[in-house]
């Protein structure tokens, strides 16, 4: 049989560790003493509790013979605002017509009799070669237009637009011409 072998093990030295209530002890000691520095090196003054007022009936009753107020009283003055907002607000204001346009199809023959000042829209297209074109074919009907270009939620239209004009009889032969070229059109009324 073999000799069982009976090795010696070796006792390690163990380094003592320390218990978990001296480093807590230790962590409270450091985070105390950076709290007592921050206290030591804060500037403030000591702010003085506010004066009491009193009522406005007792003011009122309290006789000064006119006198001044004494230097060291001097009026506050307003302090800085640390928001800019109250000040940018109103050169931001947008000012909202109080009457929206009146827009209605042209599609009645009639003529119109409340004055106003009118314009006549002759199609809105996406692409500038077919607003034009429409354009064109105003202007072998005689009648003089313009394309106003405008953006809504991100894409690009061109409104083909006639007039302004407030002469309703000019508006009425405009639109009688328009109806005989079979091209519709929308009648917008700006106002008075």
């Amino acid at each position: 049989m073999a000799k069982k072998r009976s090795t010696r093990r070796k006792s390690s030295t163990r380094k003592q560790e320390y218990p978990g209530w001296v480093w807590m002890l230790f962590g409270l000691a450091i985070g105390l003493s950076v709290a007592f520095a921050i206290y030591v090196r804060d500037e403030r003054p000591a702010s003085a509790p506010p004066a009491a007022r009193q009522p406005a009936s007792l003011e009122s009753a309290i006789d000064d013979n006119g006198e001044t107020p004494p230097p060291g009283t001097a009026p506050e003055e307003p302090k800085e605002s640390r928001f800019t907002f109250y000040d940018m607000l109103p050169n931001f204001e947008v000012v909202i017509p109080e009457q929206e346009p009146d827009v209605t199809a042209d599609v009645e023959p009639r003529a119109v009799v409340t004055p106003g000042l009118y314009i006549l829209q002759a199609g809105s297209f996406t692409r500038f070669e077919d607003a034009d074109r429409r354009r064109a074919e105003l202007a072998l009907q005689g009648i003089e237009s313009n394309i106003q270009r405008v953006m809504i939620d991100d894409r690009t239209y061109h409104r083909v637009r006639i007039g302004p004009t407030d002469d309703l009889d000019e508006l009425n032969m405009l639109r009688s011409r328009l109806r005989a070229a079979k091209i519709d059109v929308i009648r917008i009324r700006l106002g008075e």
